[in-house]
């Protein structure tokens, strides 16, 4: 039989329906998926020491004749050992493995082989604990050389693939490449088979190193031409320029009663910039927590309706829409911007007249939730989307809004904000297709919150400084991991500790609940509670963590704060401090992990959210960082995101190639770069 990239693993010899089952978990098919599952790091098993050189502790590989091999039983342990000696020149060592009685059948005395593990110090004698073995032979599978380690499902070792993937050297070669030539000569780049084949045998380290350098060379080669590309598409379409009216803008500032950072002011005048174009801006507003974003908004806002144009402004939760809208209105109402709120709480009637006076262009700012997004909400001439907190929405809602067109086909400028810290790294490499702008001062005035690790041993301490602080007038919030309480996690539910401290800590006090379980007028009217200060302690799921503001709220507990990423910790952090009154973080934790401890470490001793976003996606990950429903993003190694000597590269070398040429013409890269598509933030 003749074997093709496309021919089913069903097909291979050896492989039956039992593997067929095991790698199609792992979405292995045919023979190219085969070859394309590459190893998730390599050991080097090239070096075989003698065995007189082999010094405990250490990984070591080592070559010699079985002098004896035999099974015994360890009756306290009911299991069974399998010790043999093997023999070199210089000496001989000992080798045990556990529960493995066949082995005796497939290495024999006199049988010449290479074994490589883990050497340990057993009671003064130097023993190989459970080692890798093989023959000695001709062609070396999985010893005497760099071994390939793939990631592993129940009943497909390393080992197993190794030898499957050893039958299909011949057909690596079939593999196309699908750089442009002009892309591997400037980047000095080996060729794409040559890669596979490297990565899956590789001949020396320098070989490796030079495939591995093509494959992270292509993985972000590879999402710089597609964001870029899409990038290119964004730019063929028109928009509404937008006057910039100069003495209305000093103004605005003006009537601020407080001065704006430089950041603010940095920030502000580059989506003016941005507007004043013909072409939508596709602009990402970052900032903390109480940097003073919507300020900047509201300002561009203001320049949009003065040239007799409409925005929309769009909040996930009906709480943050209408904490925007009040904000909005006392900043734009003096220079009688008419601003609206539409939501789904919106009455029929009011409703009625607000979408009437929006059509008719009388409605100049219009702030909202995804009822804006519905069909019957048509715009006169809407040239400006502002989207706050963008990742709560879905991919296609936002489509939704880049793509509401005006009446003459142009598409409204776009400005997404977030109070998330996105990596400086992250920025770079995923968001290629958008502009940024970065709010990364506070404004003047606004007090550190102190925050804390809480031992168990401390809780009854802190429920005091708590219970002073409710003293003086000031609220708490305390965020729980888990609505109800679960048996295989034992984490502080929001209905356990609500019944735990209304009735044995606090029963004095005033204290609610907020969950995702309940319906959106309770939601809604327990949180309107809190912010109205009827309420003492709010305790909730990560509900509160965006768009919660609640200037009287000194104090933020964190339960089981070892569950959660040190961005979203950051987040919850963020909810306290935001009015004239010292505020607290309190991270309980019962984990003595030293993992764990250097965690919440880190985020006791910084305030900067832009460290503390970075530190988040070391440890955890893009996907958990982004959030992989909203971003789509494809399986990309977390180095490469975080090498930005690696992400200028391909983004210069991505440029050059777009600039002159175009992506029909080249259908296998094209082809690659689909699984791309979308991951841009705001596609």
């Amino acid at each position: 039989m003749t074997i093709t990239l496309k021919t089913k693993v069903t097909e291979l010899q050896g492989v039956g329906s039992k593997y067929q089952e095991k790698l199609a978990k792992l979405g292995v098919e045919t023979v190219e998926d085969l070859l394309l599952y590459l190893p998730r790091k390599w050991e080097d098993f090239s070096k075989i020491t003698s065995i007189a050189e082999v010094r405990p502790p250490g990984a070591y590989c080592v070559e010699g004749s079985i002098w004896s091999i035999g099974n015994k039983r360890s009756a306290r342990k009911r299991m069974t050992i399998t010790e043999a000696i093997i023999a070199d020149k210089t000496g001989t060592l000992k080798a045990v493995w556990f529960n493995q009685p066949f082995l005796i059948k497939n290495m024999k005395q006199g049988d010449e082989v290479l074994l490589a593990g883990r050497v340990e110090n057993n009671f003064g004698t130097a023993q190989m604990m459970s080692p890798a073995y093989e023959k000695k032979s001709d062609k070396q599978k999985h010893l005497g050389k760099i071994i390939p380690v793939y990631k592993e499902t129940e009943g497909l070792s390393s080992k197993w693939l190794r030898n499957e993937m050893s039958k299909l050297v011949k057909v690596i070669y079939s593999l196309k490449e699908y750089l442009p030539a002009e892309v591997l000569k400037r980047q000095g780049l080996i060729g794409y088979s040559a890669m596979i084949r490297q990565l899956h045998f590789p001949d020396n380290s320098f070989q490796l190193e030079r495939a591995r350098d093509r494959l992270n060379f292509d993985e972000m080669f590879l999402l710089q031409v597609a964001i870029l590309n899409q990038r290119k598409a964004l730019d063929q379409n028109r928009a509404i320029a937008i006057r910039f009216n100069e003495d209305l803008s000093k103004s605005f500032v003006k009537s601020l009663g407080f001065k704006l950072t430089n950041a603010q002011k940095k920030s502000a005048w580059e989506i003016i910039r941005d507007l004043e174009r013909p072409v939508p801006m596709n602009r990402l507003l970052e900032g903390d927590v109480g940097s003073g974003k919507t300020v900047v908004a509201a300002m561009a806002a203001l320049m949009v309706a003065s040239d007799g144009f409409q925005t929309a402004f769009i909040a996930p939760t009906e709480i943050l829409a209408t904490q925007h809208y009040e904000g909005l209105k006392k900043m734009l109402e003096p220079f009688e911007v008419d601003v609206e709120l539409l939501t789904g709480k919106t009455k029929k009637s009011e409703r009625k007249h607000i979408l009437k006076r929006l059509k008719e262009g009388e409605v100049q700012v219009l702030v909202g939730t995804h009822a804006v997004l519905k069909e019957e909400v048509e715009f006169w001439n809407l040239a400006f989307v502002i989207v706050d907190e963008q990742h709560r929405f879905g991919v296609s809602q936002r489509s939704a809004l880049k793509k509401r067109s005006g009446s003459d086909g142009t598409m409204p400028h776009f400005l997404s904000m977030s109070a998330t810290p996105i990596p400086r790294t992250l920025t770079l490499g995923v968001y290629g297709d958008l502009d940024i702008s970065i709010i990364d001062e506070m404004p003047p005035g606004r007090k550190k919150v102190g925050t804390f690790v809480i031992p168990p041993e401390k809780k009854e301490d802190s429920y005091e400084f708590m219970r002073r602080e409710v003293k003086k007038g000031r609220q708490i919030f305390v965020i729980c991991p888990l609505i109800d309480d679960s048996e295989m996690m034992e984490l502080k539910s929001v209905t356990a500790e609500y019944e735990r401290l209304s009735r044995m800590i606090f029963p004095d006090l005033k204290i609610a609940m907020l969950h995702g379980k309940m319906r959106p007028e309770e939601k809604e009217k327990t949180m309107n509670g809190f912010a109205g200060g009827k309420t003492n302690i709010l305790i909730s799921t990560s509900l509160v963590e965006v768009g919660v503001d609640v200037p009287n709220a000194t104090i933020m507990i964190i339960e089981g704060a070892d569950r959660f990423g040190l961005a979203q910790l950051h987040q919850f952090r963020g909810r306290v401090g935001r009015g004239k009154f010292q505020s607290y973080c309190f991270l309980f934790t019962d984990s003595r992990s030293e993992t764990v401890e250097k965690r919440l470490d880190a985020i006791t001793k910084t305030s900067n959210g832009f460290e503390i976003a970075e530190k988040d996606l070391e440890i955890r990950g893009p996907g958990e960082v982004l959030g992989e429903r909203q971003h789509g993003l494809p399986d990309i190694n977390t180095k490469n995101l975080m090498n930005v000597e690696l992400i200028k590269r391909t983004k210069t070398e991505a440029k050059k190639f777009l600039e002159k040429n175009n992506l029909d013409d080249f259908p296998l890269l094209d082809e690659k770069i689909k699984k791309y598509d979308g991951v841009a933030s705001l596609e």
